[in-house]
């Protein structure tokens, strides 16, 4: 996918030495029979960089199943998996080993995702990372028998598709990991996530697949990146998943001419970037577009429908550009899920479900004085359930109040932020309000200004463009408090992105 925040490339080289210790393909231990995916499935991408609980996340969107990007080594020439490259991150129940039983518990799972365009444009995907099949297959057999899953998933684009020797070595290890899942009784697919044009997939995609035949290597689901054309030409996004779709199933009629139409068809992924992708607005993935992609989906009976990424299903920032966090159209948080999720076999249209907005969303006011907003509720399915608010993420010298503290869904409340003088800081504050019924929870955000606030100065050391800073470390900057997320030299606070390296510890 292209959405990717820059990666942790300075990571010491030092803690990958060991990359093949304790990884050997057995034969035996740790295969039990996982439950395999439904046979229509949606699972959208979940950034998992983010420090964001996976199966919160999945509870508050409806997204019973997700595609969690990305594993990769931490260097060019490491054998060891890691989510994100990250030595803090490995391969173990310690890292989402608790979000995924959860999840898995209440009838979802995850697909771990291999790749992703950081990894494919650094050397640090797996296979063009690490030249020995055997310990690649064991990474790819770590990954199932630590999350107990039944599919894997390879994001392959940019230059690791004109890497042959990657591929080959990439389809040899899933071809090893595949008889190793076959005589342990467990139930395994591989998906390739790849580029593709409005017509079907590229030549370099084409002969990756070809690759995986020579190999005798079983690919599941081809899923199609449906966004991010580049091509100059007037899109629309729905017809273009329809045509790139039916461009790969003809492709895949001559690779496997033994399979019939409808098995074709169940072979099939589309993956799309709801609102703006990283083109730009000529390249703009509506609502309806998305409703126009499940009634095709649904009536071809596609294996895969998927999106990048979860934490982006939000309109909270209308008419900008892609970002990770949010679609850059007008929405409501979770619109897309709505719409995707009942795809999933056996899955229907959740009964009750609302929505929280705040209006005015932003507001100034001086140390001292009173802000109020409107919170309102809305129903956005079925019938009015009892909504909960609180409010977080209010700083020192604010005090909040809701007036009611619970409503019926399409109902509001008032709340009301008082300031005093000598406590409350100078700066933009965000605070949160959060509506909790039976449905799940939704959120909305106030941005209060306070001018004229003598409290919370600054105590962390200014940042430093020329300075490197580590996981942990916390500077002050534009009146502001910031902690750096991982490893980073000359990112500038404030500039990176709600998903970014720096964390807004709020004013000071």
């Amino acid at each position: 996918m292209r959405r990717i925040p820059s990666l942790r490339t300075a990571l010491t080289a030092a803690a990958t030495a060991f990359a093949a210790l304790g990884l050997t393909v057995t034969g035996a231990g740790g295969a039990s029979a996982a439950t395999p995916l439904p046979a229509h499935v949606f699972a959208p991408y979940f950034e998992s960089w983010t420090g964001e609980s996976p199966a919160a996340k999945a509870a508050e969107s409806g997204a019973g199943h997700l595609t969690m990007a990305f594993i990769q080594t931490a260097t060019k020439g490491s054998c060891t998996p890691l989510w994100n490259g990250s030595t803090s991150m490995p391969i173990s129940p310690a890292t989402f080993g608790s979000d995924i039983k959860t999840i898995q518990a209440r009838g979802g799972d995850v697909i771990p995702s291999f790749g992703g365009y950081t990894a494919d444009t650094t050397g640090t995907e797996i296979a063009d990372s690490c030249t020995d099949v055997q310990q690649i297959a064991a990474a790819y057999e770590k990954v199932v028998t630590t999350y107990d899953i039944s599919r894997l998933d390879m994001d392959i684009e940019v230059d690791a598709l004109d890497n042959t020797a990657g591929i080959d070595r990439r389809n040899k290890a899933i071809k090893r990991v595949q008889d190793w899942a076959a005589a342990n009784g467990r139930k395994l697919d591989i998906s390739y996530t790849l580029p593709t044009t409005t017509r079907g997939l590229a030549a370099d995609a084409v002969a990756l697949l070809k690759n995986a035949v020579s190999n005798g290597t079983k690919v599941d689901v081809v899923n199609l990146m449906t966004f991010d054309y580049y091509d100059n030409a007037a899109h629309d996004m729905a017809k273009d998943t329809e045509t790139a779709a039916q461009g790969l199933h003809d492709q895949l009629a001559r690779l496997y001419p033994d399979k019939n139409d409808a098995q074709l068809w169940g072979m099939i992924g589309v993956t799309e970037m709801p609102g703006v992708d990283d083109f730009g607005p000529a390249e703009t993935f509506t609502l309806a577009h998305a409703r126009q992609v499940y009634a095709w989906a649904t009536a071809k009976k596609i294996n895969t429908l998927s999106f990048w990424a979860l934490q982006r299903d939000n309109g909270s920032c209308p008419g900008g550009p892609a970002a990770d966090h949010c679609s850059g159209i007008e929405q409501q948080t979770w619109d897309f899920t709505r719409i995707f999720a009942p795809f999933t076999s056996g899955s229907s249209t959740p009964q009750n479900d609302f929505s929280v907005t705040a209006a005015p969303a932003a507001g100034s006011v001086t140390a001292g004085g009173t802000a109020t907003t409107t919170i309102r509720t809305a129903v956005t399915a079925g019938a009015p359930q009892k909504v909960d608010l609180t409010v977080s993420g209010v700083p020192a010298g604010v005090t909040a109040s809701l007036s009611p503290g619970s409503v019926t869904a399409g109902g509001s409340s008032t709340l009301t932020l008082t300031t005093t003088t000598a406590a409350a800081a100078s700066g933009t504050h965000h605070i949160t309000v959060t509506g909790t019924g039976p449905s799940g929870r939704h959120t909305a955000t106030y941005d209060l200004t306070v001018t004229g606030g003598s409290g919370g100065r600054c105590t962390a050391a200014p940042w430093a463009a020329g300075a490197v800073y580590t996981a942990g470390q916390e500077v002050s900057h534009q009146g502001h408090t910031w902690k750096a997320k991982w490893w980073t030299t000359g990112e500038e606070p404030g500039t990176t992105g709600e998903w970014g390296v720096w964390q807004d510890l709020g004013s000071c």
